[in-house]
């Protein structure tokens, strides 16, 4: 079987074909950050129309790319995500789906994010613990099996890559700002700066990253107005990022030890995160799985494969669905998987 994904959540337009015996066969992702750097974040009208010119020379392109003329299902990015933009996608799937007479799978974003390291040789077996952290999201879930999903904690305020990027634009950096800020933290000193680790001696697993975000913006206006801030942003940026890091480490290595968790899956923008991969490693005595960097991001890959493992969830294409806010709580463990 080979599946078709298509994400259009927001500002990539991913598309990819996964293959049931041979893993993913082909994959192709347009950014639209190049669009959206003027206006220092994702204007949803923008994203929609870019979606509509991108998506299907994306799909031309993987299907060319794979030598197939057309998949055996089509999965698509249901939700969380901008309404227009999954109109796009959803469409598209749909349409392609009656014309090719084949099966068509609403998927979950976030279960994308989940499952994207199934797509790597040495791949996590369920049971694992979850961090999903993005611009949109702060999550640690317990992960039994597909569709069984438990949400132990989640931010309050920000997310982390929210608080990246708010930081970033604090200090002078362009949009994204969360990959901009690592890279100039690579040149300061994480122990500059002792900005708040928030929630990480709470007893529960939520998040919080608005007082950090507020420590760093009181402090880089007290080092601005003595004139000094260009000689201490890779010092601010490298002590913000070891505080929220911390925390996120923190809060995932205490979930998995209580629930019994030997495995920990890091998923999501930030998961692209260097210091985070080595401190998860360095803290956690389990094993710990993360997509290749290129699927950190929203990706095609992800979708496809999610689509792949809920074919029995698939469903009569002349409808679309694009649901803004969808918890990963809601969703079933699949009747056939």
């Amino acid at each position: 079987m080979i599946t078709l994904g298509i994400e259009t959540s927001c500002d990539e337009t991913g598309v990819a074909l996964f293959c049931s015996a041979r893993g993913l066969i082909a994959d192709a992702l347009h950014s639209q950050m190049d669009l959206h750097s003027a206006y220092g974040g994702v204007v949803p009208e923008i994203a929609s129309r870019d979606h509509i010119r991108m998506l299907l020379p994306l799909i031309q392109q993987v299907m060319s790319d794979a030598d197939i003329e057309r998949p055996d299902a089509i999965a698509y990015t249901a939700g969380p995500g901008l309404v227009g933009a999954l109109m796009v996608g959803g469409g598209m799937a749909n349409g392609l789906g009656l014309a090719w007479g084949c099966p068509v799978v609403p998927v979950h974003h976030m279960e994308g994010h989940l499952l994207a390291p199934m797509l790597e040789d040495e791949a996590p077996r369920f049971p694992f613990l979850a961090l999903l952290v993005s611009g949109g999201h702060t999550m640690l879930i317990a992960v039994r099996g597909l569709g069984d999903y438990e949400t132990l904690g989640t931010t309050l305020d920000d997310a982390a890559g929210e608080a990246f990027d708010k930081t970033a634009k604090l200090l002078g950096l362009g949009y994204p700002g969360g990959p901009l800020l690592a890279e100039l933290a690579e040149d300061g000193d994480d122990t500059a700066y002792s900005f708040p680790r928030p929630m990480l001696n709470r007893p529960n697993f939520d998040f919080s990253f608005s007082g950090l975000k507020t420590a760093v913006m009181l402090e880089v206006k007290r080092i601005e107005s003595s004139g000094a801030l260009d000689l201490r942003r890779a010092d601010i940026a490298a002590s913000f990022q070891r505080a929220a890091v911390d925390t996120l480490v923190g809060k995932a290595v205490k979930a998995a030890k209580l629930h019994g968790m030997n495995r920990i899956v890091v998923a999501g923008g930030v998961g692209a995160n260097r210091l985070l991969r080595k401190e998860m490693v360095k803290h956690f005595t389990g094993d710990v799985f993360y997509p290749r960097f290129e699927f950190c991001t929203d990706n095609g890959a992800m979708i496809a494969i999610a689509g792949a493992m809920r074919l029995a969830d698939a469903e009569d294409a002349a409808e679309i669905r694009a649901v803004a806010r969808w918890s990963l709580d809601t969703l079933d463990v699949p009747s056939l998987a």
